[in-house]
């Protein structure tokens, strides 16, 4: 595979990154006994591992805390859909399109997904220094620079509730589509008061967006 080349990469077993670029999809259609998810699983545990230590030398005097906000932008799905697209993995996708399975937002995710599905081949067809070559490559720049790719309103909103000494919380408040692309609409409660709304593809990115509502509301500086 002449894409592997920009990675320095020379294959033992050149099935496995076929396999890491292969959606479920795609297998159905072509009658397929595999697909990238179990490589994902495998390679989301990589990046976790090698991205902690990563932080953890650059920042030794960093609480556990932090350390793990700090992972949490750097391995959230708008960073590894930068990722896949800024080293073209998004064109090595094999997926089927003709019938309309997928939606929009699955095809986005599935950006994201990849990434670590072409991770976790990296480990096992050339071990764990190669897939921390990669990251020193694909990743580790952009921690390097200080690059912002998620902010936790959430956790802003937390303090802000425990430093007020009021309630904060979360409510459903209509969850409408197809169970493979939902749309959730959240509220934030604060003290029982209604201070904003969001809708996003899950309840946590829903809840995100209510609480960056409740932010903008209230003037916290975030």
């Amino acid at each position: 595979m002449k894409f592997l080349e920009k990675f320095n990469i020379v294959p033992n077993n050149e099935d496995l990154y076929i396999i890491a670029f292969t959606h479920s999809s795609y297998s159905a259609k072509y009658d397929l006994d595999y697909d990238y998810e179990r490589l994902e699983f495998l390679g989301d545990s990589v990046l976790n591992m090698l991205t902690s230590e990563y932080l953890q030398n650059k920042h030794p005097k960093y609480s556990e805390g932090k350390l793990t906000k700090l992972r949490a932008n750097y391995v959230c799905q708008n960073a590894l859909i930068v990722y896949s697209h800024e080293n073209d993995l998004d064109k090595q996708i094999r997926l089927n399109l003709e019938d309309n399975a997928l939606s929009d937002n699955e095809v986005i995710s599935i950006t994201a997904d990849i990434f670590e599905s072409f991770l976790g081949a990296i480990y096992l067809d050339q071990g764990i220094g190669k897939a921390k070559e990669f990251l020193e490559q694909t990743v580790f720049p952009y921690i390097e620079k200080n690059t912002i790719f998620f902010h936790d309103y959430k956790s802003t909103i937390k303090e802000y509730g425990d430093a007020k000494d009021v309630e904060v919380s979360y409510e459903l408040l209509e969850e409408h589509g197809a169970p493979h692309d939902k749309t959730f609409i959240m509220r934030i409660l604060i003290d029982g008061v209604d201070y904003g709304h969001g809708v996003g593809k899950s309840k946590k990115e829903a809840e995100q967006l209510a609480a960056c509502k409740a932010i903008d509301r209230l003037d916290i500086l975030s």
